[in-house]
């Protein structure tokens, strides 16, 4: 199936943006073990403020000389580096290459791995604050494209938890967390 992953990732920052701003505590636990909403949030703008540098052909070294703190108020961070990543997105060739602390890829394949990243990351925000856990499908099914090949080597590259078992007739979404090492029949701690 053919996404437009450009599309999709205007969507995954609004579904963040929309999260964020329910936000009711800052210090509530997540699906991620080690993080409150705070660090979560944290994490998620970190990502973006790399994007314009990374995409304007910089390496990780000179990208990182480049990066400001974060200002306390998150949401107004995200709102910062979300929009400046979507004018990057949209205003860099897909087909050129980007250098990656682990790899030099193209720029798509950066695009749909900051896609189903935020996704997923929509989705334990939502969790961590009691709010609609519900992803769009679109970002599900574009995530799920892109962590499904790569379920033998989620687990050992640290980044995931082990899988949960799940029913193989799961709706997608289910699956998707379960193979991101989310349990959403599991309430938070």
């Amino acid at each position: 199936m053919e996404f437009d992953w450009l599309a999709l990732q205007k969507r995954a920052h609004e579904e963040f943006a929309a999260r964020i701003a329910a936000i009711s505590d800052w210090e509530a636990p997540t699906p991620d073990d080690e993080w409150s909403v705070r660090d979560l949030v944290s994490h998620v703008v970190d990502e973006q403020r790399w994007v314009p540098h990374l995409l304007s052909g910089m390496t990780v070294v000179a990208a990182r000389g480049r990066l400001v703190p974060l200002g306390l108020d998150l949401e107004a961070e995200w709102h910062r580096y979300s929009r400046s990543a979507t004018e990057a997105w949209h205003s860099t060739p897909l087909h050129q290459e980007v250098h990656l602390s682990y790899d030099t890829v193209t720029v798509a394949d950066y695009l749909r791995e900051q896609v189903s990243d935020v996704t997923i990351h929509t989705w334990d925000l939502a969790r961590a604050n009691g709010r609609d856990e519900q992803l769009d499908p679109a970002l599900v099914e574009a995530a799920w494209s892109i962590f499904e090949p790569q379920k033998e080597t989620l687990q050992a590259s640290g980044l995931f938890a082990s899988p949960v078992p799940v029913p193989d007739d799961a709706p997608l979404q289910t699956r998707l967390l379960a193979l991101t090492g989310r349990d959403e029949r599991t309430p938070l701690r």
